[in-house]
């Protein structure tokens, strides 16, 4: 067996945390298999997080290409469990954040940043906080879509957010239950790769509070494609058009959801960098 050294950065949106890994030219690929994922995410045999943000350069992945010449950075987005992912709402501004530190963007305006469900610029608000143009969410035809867990069963909604999502209204809460198996849905067919599963209390005029099971890591602190997810649908629920702002508050802060009278959304919250370090990945 042997080793590979990876740098890495920590940091996080909101609490849901990443480990950002510079790799301009691609060149770490062969060594950041799904095996090495799960290790440096793991809270034990590793560092720890929700996810993987490596750091590439747009001409330098296969994902990115079709990005070259408007974006010059691409954030390959892996879950802890070494899957692949489309788009993280928090996983973003954190990218912009870093690249902003490092110098590797201008940060005195926006900065596109190409991921796997398309381009999505960032923009670097005066008070520290980040906005990010989220796209314009979908609604999948999901008749009779339900959620369960906890022993419990809710109506939900499918909303497209660039990877997908469920949301079910819930009077309280704690009425999922620890969430520590994921939820399950029917019809099963809706959603064939898994699911963002989103549990929301209303708490006022456009605002709510939500927990989340992340596919591909469990519950997370914090999730903002499904931040967007549970405004998105509040408001198709309510009837309400744009211009609008939601305030969506989750376990670790909160995030504001804009939104556009173009049907997009713009989701603005923190970013932190937390800790840097080396770690052995073990190979073979």
């Amino acid at each position: 067996m042997s080793t590979s050294t990876v740098a890495w950065v920590k940091g996080h949106g909101t609490e849901n945390d990443f480990l950002l890994v510079l790799d301009p030219d691609g060149t770490l690929h062969p060594d950041l298999d799904a095996a090495a994922i799960r290790q440096l995410c793991d809270r034990r045999r590793g560092v720890g997080a929700d996810g993987v943000l490596r750091v590439v350069r747009t001409d330098a992945i296969e994902d990115g290409r079709a990005f070259a010449g408007t974006a010059d950075w691409f954030m390959d987005f892996r879950n802890a469990d070494g899957s692949v992912g489309e788009m993280c709402g928090n996983g973003v501004r954190v990218f912009a954040h870093f690249l902003r530190t490092r110098g590797l963007v201008d940060g005195a305006g926006e900065v596109p940043v190409a991921t796997r469900a398309g381009l999505r610029p960032v923009r670097f608000e005066a008070d520290g906080q980040l906005t990010v143009g989220m796209g314009v969410p979908g609604f999948p035809e999901s008749t009779g879509l339900v959620m369960s867990a906890g022993g419990r069963t809710w109506d939900a909604v499918a909303v497209d957010m660039g990877n997908p999502h469920a949301v079910a209204m819930v009077d309280d809460l704690a009425d999922p239950g620890a969430l520590l198996d994921p939820p399950v849905w029917t019809p099963a067919e809706v959603f064939p790769k898994g699911v963002n599963a989103e549990f929301a209390v209303r708490l006022g005029d456009r605002h709510a509070a939500m927990r989340v099971h992340e596919r591909g890591v469990g519950e997370t602190r914090s999730c903002g494609t499904g931040a967007c997810a549970v405004a998105a649908s509040m408001a198709r629920a309510d009837g309400v058009t744009a211009p609008a702002s939601y305030r969506v508050d989750v376990p670790g802060g909160t995030l504001s959801i804009a939104l556009l009278p173009d049907g997009s959304v713009e989701m603005t919250g923190p970013a932190v960098l937390t800790a840097r370090g080396e770690l052995d990945l073990a190979l073979g």
